[in-house]
């Protein structure tokens, strides 16, 4: 079973439910489901669509706000973000709007422009968002590497995803029951990814992980 953070092939069988199994990685420790057991592009945005996530909610805003305060209080004024996987509902990106940061989004179902993942000779992004995405990819270490590509020295790369803790606490784990949920972290596996692509991961929230291009 090959991870898809870091393709090892050193990976156990970890947990099964009633509908999927879970593999560790004993390598970087994602927590992750088979391909054979994803949904269908065409199943998984029928999901999507059933979100209810709008910029005018004070309750949303609050929740995004577990990774926007962290990163503005790092960012320069006007720096310029991309929101990756912004969803039916973008509301990340217009905050960071509203504080002075020119945005620009991307999800493949909603705002599917690749031109705005495309490297260009300069750095695209001085900072890049993806909140309640990463368990979601089913080649992440192939995606925040091309993310990764896009930021300049000392840019950000802000995620948000709740993080795996115990294997006792993941079989009662409501976040595994979302079916679209495929890749789950823990501290150790973001750990891999800084050292992987060259960062500086720190975690200022419980499902906050901030990294920063050395």
């Amino acid at each position: 079973m090959t991870c898809p953070l870091c393709a090892s092939l050193d990976s156990r069988h970890f947990h099964r439910d009633r509908r999927r199994d879970y593999f560790r990685c004993e390598n970087c420790r994602l927590v992750f489901v088979p391909p054979e057991q994803h949904l269908s592009p065409e199943q998984e945005k029928a999901v999507y669509d059933l979100h209810q996530n709008r910029p005018d909610d004070p309750a949303y805003r609050r929740f995004l706000s577990r990774l926007f305060e962290p990163l503005t209080q790092r960012l320069v004024p006007g720096t310029r973000g991309l929101d990756f996987g912004a969803g039916p509902g973008p509301t990340l990106s217009l905050m960071f709007e509203e504080a002075g940061h020119p945005m620009t989004i991307y999800d493949p179902y909603y705002a599917a422009d690749c031109s705005v993942l495309a490297r260009r000779n300069e750095p695209s992004y001085d900072f890049i968002t993806a909140t309640e995405v990463a368990e979601h990819l089913a080649a992440p270490g192939r995606e925040f590497a091309r993310l990764v590509a896009l930021l300049p020295k000392g840019g950000w790369l802000g995620l948000m995803t709740k993080r795996v803790n115990s294997e006792e606490a993941f079989a009662r784990w409501h976040y595994i029951l979302d079916p679209t949920h495929i890749c789950f972290f823990s501290e150790a596996s973001f750990e891999w990814l800084a050292q992987r692509l060259g960062m500086h991961v720190e975690f200022p929230a419980a499902d906050v992980a901030l990294l920063q291009k050395r």
